[in-house]
């Protein structure tokens, strides 16, 4: 999992996950739905929480291998720009 825009202070960051545990991982944070599930190449908006605190409110993106950037799966996570926000998310 890694910060994929620029850091600092800007409207929307993009955290993005790849790998075999892409969707697992982002399933803990984001409970409404299965991921998984959905197809790919798909856009999904809610609250990322952990436990019981709302990170944020963000787009979740789903790309399933081999057509990704990577091959792997990968998921973007799109939410605020505030460096403690998205600090908070990569924390979870």
């Amino acid at each position: 999992m890694a910060l994929a825009t620029p850091p600092g202070v800007g409207a929307i960051g993009v955290i993005r996950l790849s790998g075999q545990n892409a969707f697992e991982i982002v399933h803990h944070l984001f409970p409404s739905k299965n991921i998984a599930e959905e197809p790919s190449h798909s856009l999904h908006v809610g609250f990322l929480k952990n436990g019981d605190k709302t990170l944020d409110e963000v787009v979740i993106s789903v790309y399933k291998n081999p057509r990704s950037y990577t091959g792997e799966d990968v998921v973007e996570i799109s939410g605020h720009g505030s460096p403690y926000v998205l600090q908070q998310i990569i924390g979870a």
